[in-house]
């Protein structure tokens, strides 16, 4: 029985793809995975026994990912499963940013009592009057999954679209329209673009990228939109920007206690990935991923592991995580020939100092060859997956 422990709520949906074999719940112990939204497991006490954590979603800033990668434990994450939310909050971001919608609900909310309502929204509505967003220019910096999908619908809105990525993917590659124009350097993005729109993970290259010294490269009046990370941007430069008009609106899906009041910043609580639809897929996703690794150990979508996909057509396979070093595996597959056993299939891949490798094999490994794998310097962990 395979255990996987539940922290969150998890669309009850998606659970139903585990079958009987696996024992899901919030109350599990000693789980062999866990599936996980928004708590954070920093403090987690490892169970012996834990394999795997998926994250439903994309961010992995709740789970130690180093301590993970130390004790063998795969963490994924669930890529584009919420782009389309993700997406469709940018495009209103850009329409409330655009024409002023925002503080016209606002005023229009105060006249619960007034009897000239008609009459006074034709001179108020002067006040609200804003731009169309056909024929500006917006730049999307980071072309993945979410910004990959906004960049090609703004083009439908009759946007001019910059996009930066200088590590964009084979695939995001395929899925962007040709009409995006590559912008090799982000002084010329910021240079020419009326909206940013920022879709990037949040690392130490990436922390506080818009600040004092970034918004100066940007056109006066230039309007910002993240909904990726708030770490993204430092605060106290961007409301410096903002008293002074040369960032004319910052549109944000993470409010704080600086920026909640500004009347220049519209700040949504943290809705981006937040639809019933999202949720739902990013659980089939995190769900699957477990799943395929349990019984046959490949890793698809991993954050510290590298990802390893070769489909299982022996009754057993052998997983060993380990160092990124030379004979590693050359040792691995003399030692399970040790028990005259063939090795039908073998695949390594390698992820910085980190290696993993899969031995398929027609015969149960012995205990004893799989301890002297488990001893040998530079593995980590040693996994065994039958049918």
């Amino acid at each position: 029985m395979k255990k996987v422990k539940l922290y969150n709520n998890i669309s009850k949906k998606a659970l139903e793809a585990f079958p009987d074999t696996y024992q899901v719940g919030d109350d599990i112990t000693n789980e062999d995975a866990i599936i996980v939204r928004s708590a954070k497991l920093h403090d987690l006490d490892y169970p012996k026994n834990l394999k795997a954590i998926a994250r439903a979603g994309a961010g992995v800033n709740n789970i130690d990912i180093p301590e993970c990668t130390k004790r063998g434990i795969v963490v994924f994450n669930t890529p584009g499963a919420n782009a389309n939310a993700v997406k469709e909050l940018v495009i209103a971001g850009l329409l409330l940013g655009s024409r002023d919608i925002y503080h016209g609900i606002e005023w229009t909310k105060t006249q619960t009592e007034n009897d000239n309502l008609a009459k006074d929204v034709e001179t108020q509505k002067k006040k609200y009057a804003g731009n169309e967003i056909a024929g500006k220019t917006l730049g999307v910096v980071g072309l993945g999954a979410i910004g990959n999908k906004v960049a090609n619908i703004a083009l439908r809105l009759d946007m001019k679209v910059l996009g930066y990525d200088p590590y964009m993917s084979v695939d995001a590659a395929w899925a962007l329209s040709r009409w995006v124009q590559h912008k090799t350097d982000l002084k010329s993005l910021y240079n020419d673009s009326d909206f940013i729109s920022l879709h990037l993970p949040e690392l130490e290259s990436t922390k506080g990228m818009i600040n004092a010294e970034t918004i100066a490269q940007m056109k006066d009046g230039v309007k910002i939109i993240n909904y990726a990370r708030g770490g993204l941007v430092n605060e106290d430069d961007m409301i410096a920007a903002l008293d002074s008009g040369k960032v004319a609106l910052y549109i944000t899906d993470f409010p704080s206690k600086k920026l909640a009041a500004h009347p220049h910043v519209i700040a949504t609580p943290h809705l981006g990935a937040s639809t019933a639809e999202s949720e739902e897929n990013c659980a089939d996703k995190a769900v699957m991923e477990i799943m395929d690794f349990l019984e046959q150990g490949n890793i698809v979508n991993s954050v510290n592991m590298p990802n390893v996909n070769l489909e299982m057509t022996t009754p057993y396979r052998v997983g060993v995580m380990h160092s990124n070093t030379p004979k590693m595996i050359s040792r691995i597959a003399d030692t399970l020939g040790q028990q005259d056993a063939n090795i039908e299939n073998l695949l390594n891949k390698s992820r910085g100092e980190i290696a993993y490798t899969i031995a398929d094999m027609n015969s149960k490994p012995d205990a004893d060859v799989l301890e002297e794998i488990e001893k040998m310097p530079g593995v980590i962990r040693v996994f065994v997956f039958n049918h």
